[in-house]
């Protein structure tokens, strides 16, 4: 599983960076979404995920710590697709707005004709 993960993990990281290098805006904001699934994917490798773990601490339950499942990550997590969301909506709208000022989707500005 940690292997399946750590391929997963690395093929993600290596698109999202394959597309941030493109020239193309829309390629660009894709990019940053996909390198944000990988960070998503990172942080919950990190914080060790358990299979059949409960994640609060019961009262007066005398178990181990490592018992437990860590809800941190997964609050991290959570807080950080709903940010993702949020930012590729607004990058899709300075998109939209660049292009109808600009006429072109480049991120540098220029043309297809300019190249």
């Amino acid at each position: 599983m940690e292997l399946i993960l750590a391929l997963a993990i690395g093929v993600l990281t290596g698109s999202g960076i394959w597309l941030l290098l493109r020239p193309r805006t829309f390629q660009v904001i894709m990019g940053l979404s996909i390198l944000s699934y990988a960070v998503n994917l990172l942080l919950f490798a990190i914080g060790q995920l358990k299979a059949d773990a409960v994640p609060v601490i019961a009262a007066g339950a005398a178990k181990a710590v490592g018992d437990y499942a860590d809800p941190v990550p997964q609050a991290l997590v959570l807080t950080a697709i709903v940010i993702g969301f949020a930012m590729t909506a607004l990058f899709l709208v300075v998109l939209m707005a660049s292009r109808g000022l600009t006429g072109t989707d480049h991120v540098d500005g220029r043309k297809d004709t300019d190249l």
